[in-house]
């Protein structure tokens, strides 16, 4: 039997919760549906902070100039400028709902990372903002009783009738059978696709199933090609690869190679705060000249006693494999992170498909162009998820609610076990886009790559699964297309940025690939 909402929501990090309070404050009845445990999300990892105008020595054109620097031409401004006004807003509202951020003095305490030009990043408890965040986000959440949050709910594709998205299927997790659950909207938050590769920051839930579920259900795809390696993941044996966050270097950190020499000199006058593309090239040139698998982060010239109060989580994960922060070098390698690319969508979070709404790293708004800022991820997701949830309400609060679940009973999940992505066709894809869609790109690895892929699509697979290969299909075919370099996308073959590929890639299902001058639309 299928359920009835007035609102579905799929994903729990800060753009889900975000969105679910939005629509909640209606009065409409909002579902929302995750794939683990509702505090399991990126969300949850980011460590470094949240970046918003709100010291007294910075302004909003300053954050909207260091944010299209480091998209490298390819963010559009109106997104910007709706991030950096609504992201204060909002993030003064958090801490009226109360947040607590890390204070000095009583003051709200600021620290600096990779490419802002002011200490403008909010951070909690060191080193778990985005815990803290999601932390105060559910508490808040759970005042609304008309917000109900449905843990262990994995989600497989979303329904569409009439050229309108009216519900999803997903795997009931107290039945363990497949329903269907019918709304006015569906917000998708899935988060991104770091799961694409062999070596990621994100959670093992990051697998880019939105994006999969929007592109099957006809919406359209832009910028997949740009995806942004963090330069400092902790790289050791067996060992997965933890984040040590941006504001390391922020505080001071240097990035040294085997030899002990401080290398970034011979790379960007910026040193260790050049944009997170240019250091994480800069450490694979450097790994590749000196013939080893990790460079190393620097901490020692500042006191153990100051690291261990603002890097906590940090100091503690070293601890447990030997390290210490304040002493040692701490071995580290690029890993991916974040996806720049992702479902379009408008600045009210709307996609091509009515009834389909989007918000958070699933999207594609346009405000993180072809590199994202550091730090500007949480505030894109408080302020999009806010926004998807208040055009949700506006476009469909009249709506009827249909349930075509009698009309469509060939559409149904034929069996749980389509959840599952096959663990050999998660080990070679990962293994294929670490080798071939990586930091460092050209014609004939994508090529090659894509061959691969389009070996494994003729195999039998889950539905995940299927989407799985699909999602780096997309990436692949779009880095491709894209004959330069820019941001987070490095073409060997093209090592310039080209004008006349100053636009963004657009994918559609059962279309070749376009470009357009401009993400947001239908304003």
């Amino acid at each position: 039997m299928a359920i009835e909402t007035d609102f579905i929501v799929i994903g729990s990090g800060v753009a889900g919760l975000r969105a679910s309070i939005e629509l909640a404050k209606s009065g409409a009845r909002v579902t929302v549906l995750t794939k683990d445990k509702a505090q399991e999300s990126n969300t949850e990892y980011a460590q470094g902070g949240v970046a918003v105008v709100l010291s007294d020595d910075d302004n909003a054109e300053l954050h909207e100039e260091d944010t299209l620097v480091a998209g490298a031409g390819l963010c559009d401004v109106e997104a910007v400028e709706t991030l950096v006004a609504d992201g204060t807003k909002y993030i003064k509202q958090l801490i009226e709902w109360g947040i607590e951020f890390d204070r000095e003095g009583g003051k709200l305490a600021f620290t600096q990372e990779a490419a802002h030009s002011r200490r403008r990043i909010l951070h909690a408890h060191g080193d778990s903002t985005g815990k803290e965040i999601v932390r105060a986000l559910i508490a808040r959440a759970r005042q609304e009783k008309r917000i109900v949050l449905m843990p262990f709910a994995n989600t497989e594709s979303l329904i569409v009738a009439d050229e309108r998205c009216v519900g999803v299927r997903f795997l009931d997790p107290i039945l363990r059978a497949p329903r269907e659950i019918f709304g006015k909207a569906v917000i998708l938050c899935t988060g991104g696709a770091g799961q694409l590769y062999q070596h990621t920051t994100n959670p093992s839930v990051a697998t880019g199933d939105g994006m999969a579920m929007a592109y099957f259900a006809g919406a359209e795809m832009a910028d997949m090609e740009f995806v942004q390696f963090h330069p400092t993941a902790l790289s050791l044996e067996n060992a997965p690869r933890f984040l040590l966050s941006e504001a390391m270097r922020g505080e001071g950190g240097i990035l040294r190679n085997k030899y002990g020499e401080r290398f970034m000199t011979r790379y960007d006058e910026r040193l260790e705060l050049a944009p997170r593309d240019i250091v994480s090239r800069s450490i694979v040139a450097e790994m590749r000249r000196t013939g080893t698998r990790s460079v190393f982060l620097d901490m020692t010239a500042l006191s153990e006693e100051f690291l261990r109060e603002r890097f906590p989580k940090i100091y503690e994960t070293c601890k447990f494999y030997d390290l210490n922060i304040a002493t040692d070098l701490l071995p580290v390698s690029p890993a991916s992170h974040y996806c720049m690319g992702g479902i379009r969508t408008d600045l009210h979070g709307r996609s091509t498909i009515a009834g389909l709404y989007a918000a958070g790293e699933v999207t594609c708004t346009g405000v993180h162009g072809a590199n994202r800022l550091a730090s500007n991820s949480l505030l894109e997701g408080l302020v999009f998820g806010a926004r998807a949830g208040e055009a949700a309400v506006a476009d469909n609060y009249e709506l009827r609610i249909t349930n075509y679940e009698s009309e469509n009973p060939k559409s149904k999940i034929q069996n749980p076990k389509s959840q599952e992505i096959s663990t050999a066709v998660k080990k070679r894809v990962k293994r294929v886009m670490w080798e071939r869609v990586g930091i460092l790109r050209d014609k004939d690895s994508l090529k090659r790559a894509l061959k691969e892929f389009e070996q494994i699509a003729r195999s039998n697979l889950s539905t995940s699964s299927r989407n799985f290969v699909t999602l780096a299909k997309l990436v692949a075919t779009s880095a491709l297309w894209r004959e330069e370099s820019r941001g987070g996308h490095f073409r060997n073959d093209f090592p310039e940025r080209d004008e006349k590929f100053r636009v963004h890639s657009i994918q559609k299902k059962d279309t070749e690939l376009t470009s357009s001058a401009k993400i947001n639309f239908g304003q």
